[in-house]
């Protein structure tokens, strides 16, 4: 069963930050937006 999730990403300076709306603590900070979507759906798998 897939589940559909929505995350938020932002420009923080040199950084990008986002989370995972549904899913409390499923966080990241990266150099990139392309290691940033990487990080959050490694995230939320491991749930």
């Amino acid at each position: 069963m897939n589940q559909t999730y929505t995350a938020v990403v932002k420009r923080d300076g040199e950084w990008w930050i986002g989370w995972v709306e549904q899913v409390l603590g499923v966080n990241a900070q990266e150099e990139s937006r392309e290691l940033l979507l990487t990080s959050l759906r490694e995230c939320s798998v491991r749930l």
